[in-house]
């Protein structure tokens, strides 16, 4: 069994910054595939945000490249996601996932945390 604890959001101006973490936690973990981040705002859809890749590869949605930056800890379990130069609408409910291959089971299985609030005022 995998958890993950997300770190809490926050409010913050447009123009500011922040940053959130993500670790996973598990007595059977063997490998961590890949990180995520999602978001999703009232009335629209989960989108994918940033994703950090096993070999160091990255996707960002493009309202994000060059303003959003994925990292990893390996040893730690943990992606963070750096936030710079916030918009209005950025707001929304942000969302880890992990794919984890366990020991005790062959293939990877998706996590996903419970999610952590950013808002962004103008």
């Amino acid at each position: 069994q995998v958890q993950l604890v997300e770190s809490a959001g926050g409010s913050v101006q447009a123009g500011g910054s922040l940053r959130l973490s993500c670790t996973a936690s598990g007595n059977n973990i063997y490998r961590v595939n890949f990180m995520s981040w999602y978001r999703q705002a009232p009335g629209k859809q989960r989108e994918m945000v940033a994703t950090f890749r096993d070999g160091g590869a990255r996707n960002y949605a493009d309202s994000v490249r060059g303003r959003f930056t994925i990292s990893r800890d390996d040893a730690e379990r943990t992606a963070f996601l750096q936030m710079n130069s916030l918009r209005p609408d950025d707001s929304g409910m942000y969302y880890c996932t992990v794919n984890v291959r366990e020991r005790t089971d062959r293939y990877s299985k998706d996590y996903w945390g419970q999610g952590t609030q950013v808002t962004v005022s103008s």
